[in-house]
């Protein structure tokens, strides 16, 4: 995300984290596009946003949400079925450049990237993400040096402690290929 041209970030889910992750970018100047299938919950996204004043445009499909994005953050269940399942839409929806970012205490972002067609422009987030908590950004081996470098300056922006580090999972993924090779 270049500092000299408008930012836009995609979120996908408009829950309780969602909506506050959202509303963080927005009071930030980020340009947010906001998606959930279910208009509930864009509803109270949309009265959430007025009320404090900060412009939100909300979607109903992956595709409107994701068109034009510099990064994409999922709020999808921590479950490897759903995120699976999101990543592959976005994957296919959105434009190479896009950064695709998911929170998870659970799962890999090796596992993940290599699902995708874009591993280079996959990363994690580990922790809280409510500013100020630490949060943790996890890249796969794949994961570029702008992908790190990009994710960790939109983070810091919002007002996150960040400890950029490897996937933990990586050296036991490393392990059992060599295992199986022998």
């Amino acid at each position: 995300m270049d500092p000299h041209r408008d930012e836009r970030i995609a979120i996908i889910g408009a829950g309780t984290a969602g909506r506050a992750f959202a509303l963080a970018c927005a009071a930030e100047g980020f340009h947010v596009t906001l998606e959930d299938v279910m208009p509930a919950r864009l509803r109270h996204a949309e009265e959430a946003f007025a009320s404090l004043g900060h412009r939100v445009h909300l979607v109903t499909t992956v595709e409107d949400a994701v068109r034009d994005a510099d990064l994409v953050l999922d709020f999808v269940p921590d479950e490897l079925e759903s995120k699976l399942e999101i990543w592959s839409l976005i994957d296919r929806m959105a434009p190479p450049k896009t950064i695709m970012c998911t929170p998870s205490d659970a799962l890999s972002i090796t596992d993940l990237a290599s699902c995708t067609y874009r591993p280079d422009r996959c990363i994690m987030v580990r922790g809280p993400l409510q500013p100020p908590a630490p949060i943790a950004l996890l890249s796969a081996r794949e994961t570029s040096a702008t992908t790190r470098t990009l994710s960790q300056s939109l983070f810091e922006r919002l007002g996150f402690h960040v400890s950029p580090t490897q996937d933990p999972d990586l050296p036991q993924l490393l392990k059992n290929m060599n295992a199986q090779s022998l």
